[in-house]
């Protein structure tokens, strides 16, 4: 080699050291994507980096490799990829004991139900019988059952049957008697089907709590087993935060350990439940804030669920002229609770399904936060609201917190037990994001699926899964691709206070993101529910791949 060859080959040696030496350290990279950020401008970029779980560039896939070098490249290779999705309203613990019940989601009769109980029995033979997933709509003429085949199967047992919405159940005589219920009993926001003079054994919202204060609780290793499978479940479908919608403070100190333990890495946005004990523990201990936990909040009921007639409405419903539902607390109740989490600086969240429970509570909500305001006040559900009240949502900043499949669950039978007036304001989200320009989505899960895509589908295109009905449920309501994007993201997690932390893939933030095999922003309506999660990134660690 001559000199002039020579000085050349270590002229370009020094020049890729200088470059080598002028570039970042990064944990790793992400390139080649097609990556949605869902920041303010809801652009899409090529590539980030990443360094101590959390984003610290994006940009072009050039731009990123220029300034920044690392032992790991992710290649998304031209697929998707999304911030890390938010269940806006979901029930984390009661997913996970859901999954070890007799699983009674879709049975088209009670016959069936009946058998598939009998099966999960066989393999689970000791301790209370449990199940969850019944729906009577679902059924050849909608009616309540009896457990009359229950104490005859299992006179010896007590069992205890919950519907899919949480808000009805059905125990055998021997889970009444354990109960100490020896006939009906009259109670606020409760009730006890009868049949001639006969309790049924149908408990509808705070009547289940007598018989369900009864089954024992399960030991410290099998609550971490249920949340452990519920957590995988989860991030196999992308979810990376979950608001849990009414535990107890003990749940929340178990969280905690869980937390700091590294056993639990799944964000929680906790809402404690409508309890003296509770709202001590928060009032005395203040706000408690991680990276992992979140609580801040309230979850109160005001009434029940629309499928068991549990929702309470200003006029009856009509396909039962004589039921309208029920609060589930008197007024005062809600008022001294709202008034007493305003004080604290808390944030208030309420269940409310019904027309005259909407108007109840967003009455009481604008009476307390007088005005617009940031405290970020919840409705939850916001199924069905009169025409004359959606406008006090924007009065006073409250927040409408839907779950889009309840809609696609529903709408075989709503207007049936609804009507033709009433129905126009049910489910109305779009109508609702008008208020204050946002709103947060979520499933209601264990109650529907877990799946973000069957969210984003409902929200979108307002049909079943084999594409019924053919112009939509209501389509004047459903969402844009985007808006819903946002629903399950950005806006969820600024309805946590967390926008500044989560919620879209910009520097600064955590880098929770998900890797998916198609864009679902961009397919048809058949394909987006045959979208799959490819990986799962929570912190900036791979929590999920698909093998």
């Amino acid at each position: 080699m001559n000199k002039s060859n020579l000085r050349s080959v270590v002229f370009l040696i020094c020049a890729l050291f200088l470059i080598s030496c002028g570039k970042k350290k990064a944990d790793f990279l992400v390139i080649n994507g097609s990556i949605y950020t869902v920041n303010e401008g809801f652009d899409v970029v090529e590539a980030f980096a990443v360094k101590d779980g959390k984003i610290i560039a994006v940009g072009t896939t050039d731009e990123i490799q220029s300034k920044f070098e690392s032992e790991e490249i992710i290649n998304a290779e031209g697929n998707p990829v999304y911030p890390g999705f938010i269940d806006g309203h979901a029930h984390f613990f009661g997913y996970g004991e859901s999954l070890q019940v007799a699983d009674l989601f879709g049975t088209q009769s009670w016959n069936e139900l009946i058998e598939r109980l009998k099966d999960f029995a066989k393999t689970h033979p000791e301790g209370w019988l449990q199940g969850r997933g019944w729906d009577q709509n679902l059924w050849k003429g909608k009616q309540f059952p009896t457990n009359q085949l229950l104490n005859e199967l299992f006179p010896d047992r007590p069992v205890l049957l919950t519907r899919v919405d949480g808000h009805a159940a059905i125990a055998n005589q021997k889970a009444l008697e354990l109960a100490g219920i020896t006939g009906y009993k009259q109670m606020v926001g409760g009730e006890m089907i009868t049949q001639n003079g006969k309790l049924t054994g149908v408990l509808i919202d705070n009547a289940i709590g007598l018989v369900a204060s009864k089954i024992p609780a399960g030991d410290l290793d099998f609550t971490k087993k249920i949340l452990m499978e519920a957590q995988a479940n989860c991030f196999a479908v992308g979810l990376t935060t979950i608001v849990d919608c009414g535990i107890d403070h003990e749940q929340v100190e178990l969280l905690k350990k869980l937390h700091e333990s590294n056993d639990l890495k799944m964000r929680l946005y906790a809402m404690l439940s409508d309890s003296p004990k509770n709202y001590d523990f928060l009032i005395k201990n203040g706000a408690i804030k991680t990276e992992r936990l979140n609580v801040r909040s309230f979850k109160v009921y005001a009434d029940g669920a629309l499928g068991s007639r549990g929702a309470c409405l200003l006029h009856p419903y009509s396909d039962s002229p004589n039921q309208s539902g029920f609060l589930l607390s008197d007024l005062k109740h809600f008022e001294e609770v709202a008034e007493l989490i305003n004080k604290n600086n808390f944030q208030m969240n309420t269940h409310a399904i019904g027309d005259s429970a909407n108007r109840a509570i967003l009455n009481i909500y604008n009476k307390v936060l007088n005005g617009k305001n940031d405290k970020r006040w919840r409705i939850e559900h916001a199924q069905v609201v009169n025409k004359d009240d959606f406008d006090k949502f924007g009065t006073a900043s409250i927040i409408p917190s839907v779950q889009p499949t309840h809609a696609t669950s529903d709408m075989y039978w709503a207007e049936e037990r609804l009507g033709a007036e009433r129905i126009g304001g049910a489910y109305a989200y779009k109508d609702l994001l008008k208020q204050n320009g946002w709103l947060t989505l979520g499933t209601d899960f264990p109650v529907e699926q877990i799946n973000p895509m069957l969210t984003f589908y409902a929200a979108t295109i307002r049909k079943d899964a084999k594409g019924f009905p053919e112009q939509g449920f209501q389509i004047n309501n459903a969402l844009t691709p985007e808006e819903a994007l946002k629903g399950m993201t950005i806006w969820a997690a600024k309805a946590n206070f967390e926008e500044k932390e989560k919620g879209s893939l910009e520097v600064g933030k955590f880098a929770d993101f998900v890797i998916m095999d198609k864009d679902f922003m961009k397919a048809k309506a058949n394909e987006i529910l045959n979208v799959k999660v490819l990986k799962t990134y929570l912190n900036g660690e791979k929590v999920f791949e698909r093998k």
